[in-house]
């Protein structure tokens, strides 16, 4: 930059803020002439395009407490006169004049030589967690739709490329962020798919075959042992999140359904099977195990 640039580009006039205005309204009246002047809306008015990279070149200065301070004190140097001879008498880069490394010109300047990429920005959505097994487009804005990958988790990020706030050497990205709502059957834990089914005493006591729902919409066949205990688990390969060609499988989770209410023939039914395994003590090793 050279030094005439420096001491007489007035940021704060080209944002059109006042010197003592605070970060938000800087960045509140940047995001405003950014949309204005986007190169999307302003295609062939160099005019404009110019003036856009004045007003990216404004904000990365003042956005920055740091950069900012030490503009803020380079001007007032060269307003009271310190540094003009030398600086009138050069022509080229500013910074070459301090070669000494810890001015508050290079300070500045110094790692700032070539165009700046616009900031990222950050967007949220909530989806339902079937959509989030499966993936799904949703639009996040007029004129953008997003495509969510399948299986993405609860608080995972999609980056949007270029659709972030303008820059000098381009706009920065776009990344939202994926809510997944939970599901009242289903839920996950890696890639694998849990869910918790019912069953009668008697199906786990004599087994059955049962019918297990899926998230795809169709139900598979779970084949019950007899004397299937409550809380067992058992494994559905290859149904459960879907990567590439890798797949978690589908956990399902037997849960035995006490009647609340007996009566009639069922209740005469239970009485004769409990007359039937009377001498069968279902306590005796937890009873024994407790004393240790």
């Amino acid at each position: 930059m050279a030094a005439k640039d420096l001491y007489e580009k007035d940021y704060y006039a080209i944002l059109g803020v006042d010197k003592k205005a605070d970060g938000a309204t800087i960045k509140k009246k940047y995001r405003q002439l950014a949309r204005e002047l986007h190169p999307d809306k302003t295609k062939g008015d160099k005019k404009l395009e110019d003036r856009f990279k004045e007003v990216s070149e404004a904000y990365d200065i003042l956005s920055d407490d740091k950069k900012r301070a030490e503009y803020d004190q380079a001007r007032e140097m060269f307003k009271s006169g310190a540094f003009r001879q030398g600086a009138n008498q050069f022509s080229g880069d500013f910074s070459d004049l301090f070669n000494g490394g810890g001015d508050i010109f290079s300070q500045i300047f110094g790692g700032r030589r070539g165009p700046r990429k616009g900031a990222d920005i950050q967007a949220s959505i909530t989806i339902s967690f079937r959509d989030s097994i499966f993936g799904k487009e949703v639009d996040i804005k007029p004129n953008l739709t997003v495509r969510i990958p399948a299986g993405i988790n609860d608080g995972g990020k999609v980056r949007v490329k270029g659709r972030g706030e303008p820059g000098e050497a381009g706009p920065g990205d776009l990344y939202v962020i994926v809510n997944v709502v939970a599901h009242p059957v289903f839920s996950r834990k890696g890639e694998n798919i849990h869910l918790t089914v019912p069953v009668t005493f008697t199906e786990a006591a004599l087994g059955a075959d049962i019918p297990v729902p899926t998230l795809e919409g169709d139900e598979v066949k779970l084949r019950i042992a007899p004397g299937t205990a409550n809380g067992k688990t058992f494994r559905v390969k290859g149904r459960g999140v879907k990567k590439g060609v890798n797949a978690g499988d589908l956990l399902v989770s037997i849960e035995v359904q006490v009647p609340q209410r007996v009566d009639g023939s069922a209740k005469k039914a239970l009485e004769d099977f409990a007359a039937a395994t009377k001498s069968e003590d279902v306590r005796s090793d937890f009873l024994q195990r407790s004393r240790a």
